[in-house]
């Protein structure tokens, strides 16, 4: 009985996955558009950020340059 049950339920699950291939393939493709969205916004925060403070950043790295010291 217990390997009808198995077949039965492998049967079902072969069922469910060529049913979601054909009606719109698998759910787990992640959110293109979403993970675009986030890209920009993220592009355009840097380029805010770099265009307000881009000399103090520049000094700030040029000083901390500066102040290393060889050996």
């Amino acid at each position: 009985m217990n390997r009808i049950i198995t077949v039965e339920t492998r049967a079902r699950a072969a069922l469910a996955d060529a049913v979601a291939r054909h009606i719109g393939g698998p759910r787990d493709r992640g959110d293109v558009p979403g993970w675009v969205l986030i890209t920009i916004m993220t592009a355009g925060l840097v380029t805010a950020l770099w265009a307000l403070a881009g000399p103090q950043l520049g000094q700030l790295f040029s000083d901390a340059i500066s102040d290393v010291k060889g050996p």
